[in-house]
């Protein structure tokens, strides 16, 4: 599978904002977006003409660079969201937020989704009492998702309990540190999704 194996760096550079790809290090003077704000490459401190078609279009590359996903993916969940009733955008970012990924990353379980990937791909998690191993397994109401007993000892779950409490779990998600478990009382509704994008621009890119 194809997979962005430059410096992710760049990806903040590219998009003018930290994306907050690395964890704790984009909060960190070291974080290479406080040094270069501008794009990366030869004309990256030129000023561009941002015409319509730009605007929409960084706003997607945007998105896929947050959660982590193929161009493929992300037009697929395009696809669906489209389809389902009420605002495309707002099931698009709801759809996005249901991945298992980003569950365990909102949670506070990994410093990045990156991380959290990782983490799944490694089968640390269980759901509902299961092991789920894909990223992209989308979690439901009433969803119990748990890190494995044989897990807990692992360097990063260590830390994650150490610093609950630091990072604010969103109003849909409940953290039992005790247990190392996650509970998902519903599907976010976009007004608690603090994700920077304007969901519309992408809506209107796929729209043409």
């Amino acid at each position: 599978m194809a997979r962005y194996t430059d410096a992710d760096c760049k990806r903040c550079r590219r998009e003018k904002m930290k994306l907050f790809l690395k964890g704790s290090k984009c909060d960190s003077p070291k974080c290479p977006f406080e040094r270069r704000p501008y794009p990366p490459g030869q004309h990256g401190r030129g000023r561009s003409k941002e015409s319509e078609y730009l605007l929409q279009l960084r706003e997607k590359q945007k998105a896929v660079r947050m959660y982590g996903l193929l161009e493929k993916q992300f037009g697929n969940y395009y696809v669906e969201a489209n389809r389902q009733s009420g605002k495309t955008g707002d099931n698009l970012l709801r759809i996005l937020e249901s991945r298992l990924d980003n569950v365990v990353f909102r949670a506070g379980f990994a410093k990045s989704r990156d991380m959290a990937r990782q983490l799944v791909n490694h089968g640390h998690f269980t759901v509902n009492g299961k092991k789920v191993d894909v990223p992209s397994f989308r979690v439901s109401p009433n969803d119990i998702i748990e890190v494995k007993p044989s897990s807990r000892e692992m360097t990063p779950f260590v830390v994650a309990h150490a610093e609950v409490g630091e990072r604010t779990v969103p109003a849909w998600l409940e953290v039992v540190p005790s247990k190392m478990r996650i509970i998902v009382h519903s599907l976010p509704e976009r007004t608690v999704i603090d994700t920077p994008v304007q969901e519309q621009l992408i809506v209107e890119l796929y729209s043409k």
